[in-house]
């Protein structure tokens, strides 16, 4: 029902419209009552063989939502509830900021991806905050960045602020270095000033009463040698681990008009070189911590294949629009079907 009718209707629309549209309508169903129930019902696949502890957490299932969708937690208890076994939300900045110019959201339907050029549009971590403190059981990352307006030289800052003010309300946090739309934040993922950056987070992590696990995001766009360089980063700084991968700037086989647009490039046509990247990290250091998968998940064969690639945990983002709340179901059965 989703792929023949819903999404043919929302897709006429603008496409951060309806992002907008689909979060009022979710949470206006929401409360109607027994929906929330329902959506349970159609979704969720409960099974204890699901379960699966990473970095010290126990996840109901390995599928997640990927950060992005759900910046200023305003929808993750709603979201949850169609199976999803935890919420991503942010990017988070200390600030309240609007993002790039619009139209910086873009459908290329012919290649099943989408290209962003947001810019950390969000509240703020403190507007974010007040909604996370009526969280009742719903695991959440939180993916935190700095204010555009911030020089990469008081970056750290940045962070730190963030980690503070959400450490009481998330389970797990995300360095977000590799986002393409925020100017020069790339140049954060080079070995020194990430290593700085990591090392300040865990010395502040190290001194509250209880550690929690701080992940790396990266970009897909790195090469041989900066994977290299991460997988001795992750090791020096005992961070928990990585999510790979970020969106790319890559624009390699896509036939969609809308190709020419800047920003970074999520959905299938990451697949692969998702895949490889998270490969790459799990042979190179002999697993020597969790990853995340994420990129062009569009199927569950697809999510298999990151599994098998050497991921912990998966994320969807793009194929959840694609594909529908369907898609969630789907790898957690297939995942039981390989078991």
């Amino acid at each position: 029902m989703y792929k023949q009718i819903i999404r043919r209707i929302l897709f006429c629309f603008d496409p951060e419209k309806v992002h907008y549209f689909t979060f009022s309508l979710i949470r206006i169903v929401s409360k109607i009552p027994g929906f929330s129930f329902l959506f349970r019902a159609i979704y969720e696949v409960n099974d204890k063989r699901l379960e699966t502890e990473v970095f010290g957490l126990k996840f109901k299932n390995p599928v997640g939502l990927a950060a992005g969708f759900d910046k200023d937690a305003t929808l993750y208890k709603e979201l949850s509830n169609f199976g999803f076994g935890y919420i991503e939300i942010g990017t988070l900045t200390p600030k309240g900021q609007e993002g790039n110019p619009k139209k910086r959201l873009f459908r290329l339907k012919e290649d099943k991806a989408i290209i962003n050029r947001m810019g950390f549009n969000n509240q703020g971590v403190l507007n974010a905050v007040e909604k996370l403190k009526k969280n009742n059981g719903v695991l959440i990352g939180g993916n935190i960045g700095k204010n555009k307006l911030t020089p990469n030289e008081d970056a750290i800052i940045d962070y730190e602020i963030c980690f503070d003010v959400l450490y009481d309300y998330v389970d797990y946090f995300v360095v977000n270095v590799s986002s393409p739309n925020t100017p020069n934040l790339r140049e954060l993922q080079e070995k020194e000033p990430l290593t700085k950056l990591l090392q300040t987070l865990q010395s502040e992590n190290l001194a509250k009463p209880k550690q929690k696990p701080i992940l790396l995001k990266i970009a897909p766009d790195l090469t041989d040698t900066q994977l290299l360089d991460i997988i001795d980063i992750v090791v020096e700084t005992k961070i928990a681990g990585v999510i790979a991968t970020n969106t790319t700037l890559s624009r390699e086989g896509l036939t969609s008009e809308n190709k020419v647009e800047t920003g970074g490039m999520s959905g299938l046509p990451l697949r692969n070189r998702s895949t490889e990247v998270i490969r790459f990290l799990s042979e190179k250091s002999n697993k020597a911590f969790p990853i995340i998968g994420v990129g062009g998940i569009n199927s569950a064969e697809d999510a298999i294949e990151k599994l098998e690639a050497g991921a912990s945990l998966i994320q969807i983002y793009t194929g959840f629009i694609y594909e529908g709340p369907a898609l969630i179901k789907s790898i957690n059965k297939k995942i039981l079907e390989k078991l």
